[in-house]
C-alpha cells in the first residue's frame, strides 16, 4: 500500500515540474518569433515602396505621344469631305438662248432632276413657257410647234398640222388617233406598225408634247396634231 502511494506523488511531481519548465519557455518563443516578424516586415515595406514607384511613371508620357498622333489626322481629312459647289450646277443653271424657227428665242433653265423651263421670248417680252415634269411639254405658238425634251433640248418646226378628230399619218411611220374627251381636251393614240400602241398623249386645258423614235410630236388642247423629225 505503502508504494503505490509513492509512485503517485513522483508522477505528480514530475509533470508539475514539466507544465513549469514549458510555461517558461513559452515567453522565450513569443518574444523570438516577435523579434523576427519584425525583422521581416521592416524590408517587406521597403520593397514595396520601391517597387511601386517605377511603374506609375511610364504611363504619363505614353499618353502624351498618343495624343498628337490621333489628331492630325483627324485635321487632315476634314476638308476633303465639304463639298457644297457640287450640288450648285444642278438647279438655276441657264442652258441659254436658242433661236426658233420663227426668229423668236428659247431661254432655258435647267431646274434639276430632268426638269427645264423654257422661256419663248421675243422683242424682250415672254410669249409663252414651257417646263418637263417627269414628261415632255409641247406648245403650238401660232402654227409653230416647239417640243422641250426631258434632257433640256428643244426643238420647233412649222406647218404639218392635222385637226382632229381622226386618224392621221405621221412622219417616221406613226399613225395617230386623235379623240376629242371634252372641252379643250383631246387624246392622242401613238401607233406603230400593225397598230401596236406605243404611247398617249393628252392636252387637256393646254398643250402636249412627246419625242417617239427622234420623232417631235405636239397635240394642242384645240385638237391639232403635228409632227417633225
Amino acid at each position: 500500500m505503502s508504494l503505490v502511494t509513492t509512485r503517485r506523488t513522483n508522477t505528480v511531481r514530475t509533470l508539475a515540474g514539466t507544465v513549469l519548465a514549458a510555461a517558461l519557455l513559452i515567453p522565450t518563443a513569443t518574444a523570438c518569433d516577435s523579434d523576427d516578424k519584425d525583422k521581416t516586415t521592416a524590408p517587406a515595406a521597403t520593397a514595396k515602396v520601391g517597387d511601386s514607384t517605377p511603374p506609375v511613371a511610364p504611363p504619363a508620357p505614353a499618353a502624351a505621344s498618343d495624343a498628337p498622333g490621333t489628331s492630325a489626322p483627324t485635321g487632315t481629312t476634314k476638308p476633303k469631305t465639304g463639298t457644297p459647289p457640287a450640288t450648285t450646277p444642278k438647279g438655276g443653271s441657264s442652258g441659254g438662248g436658242k433661236t426658233l424657227v420663227d426668229g423668236s428665242t428659247a431661254e432655258i433653265e435647267n431646274l434639276g432632276a430632268q426638269r427645264y423651263r423654257a422661256k419663248i421670248v421675243n422683242g424682250g417680252q415672254v410669249l409663252a413657257t414651257l417646263e418637263t415634269n417627269d414628261t415632255d411639254a409641247g406648245l403650238d405658238a401660232n402654227g409653230m410647234f416647239v417640243v422641250l425634251s426631258m434632257d433640256g433640248t428643244i426643238h420647233s418646226w412649222m406647218g404639218g398640222e392635222h385637226t382632229g378628230p381622226g386618224t392621221f399619218q405621221l412622219p417616221g411611220g406613226w399613225t395617230a388617233e386623235v379623240t376629242k374627251v371634252g372641252e379643250l381636251r383631246f387624246r392622242a393614240r401613238i401607233l406603230g406598225n400593225g397598230g401596236v400602241n406605243h404611247g398617249t398623249l393628252e392636252a387637256n386645258q393646254h398643250d402636249a408634247g412627246a419625242v417617239a423614235n427622234g420623232i417631235y410630236i405636239v397635240l394642242s388642247s384645240g385638237g391639232e396634231i403635228s409632227a417633225h423629225e
